[in-house]
Order: structure tokens, then sequence, then C-alpha cells
């Protein structure tokens, strides 16, 4: 019988910080000797759909400093 892919919570309810914790640990477990070949599809999965919220934050935090500025400079 197949093991169960492993569950995650909704990167929608995640900080920006606890993201970047897992995708370090989903990096240090697929490092690892004890890398589950079985789940390493999930885990990149997982990693890539990280990834993506962690950019958008970013993006979103740049452009709302790039405006706060903005109205600094015409002050």
């Amino acid at each position: 019988m197949a093991e169960k892919e492993p569950e995650f919570s909704p990167v929608e309810k995640m900080s920006y910080a606890q993201s970047v914790t897992e995708l370090d640990n989903i990096l240090r477990m697929m490092q690892s000797d004890n890398c589950d070949i079985d789940h390493l599809a999930a885990y990149t999965r997982r990693a890539a759909e990280l990834l993506r919220a962690c950019r958008s934050r970013l993006t979103t935090t740049e452009e709302e400093l790039k405006s706060i500025l903005a109205t600094l400079e015409e002050k």
C-alpha cells in the first residue's frame, strides 16, 4: 500500500517567516540521507508553491514601500 502524501497548511494562511522556515526545512530534508523519495515530488511542489507566495509578498511589499516613499518626496 502506498503511503499517504504529506499534508501541508494553506500557504495563504502562513506568514512570510513561516513560509521561509518551511522552505528551509524542505531543503534540509531533501539534502539529507533520510529524504523520502516517495514524497520527493510532493515536497518539490510544495517548495515551488512557497517560493511563489514569498515572491508575491516581496513584490507587494516593494510596491507598497515605493508608494510610501513617493508620498514622502511630495511633501
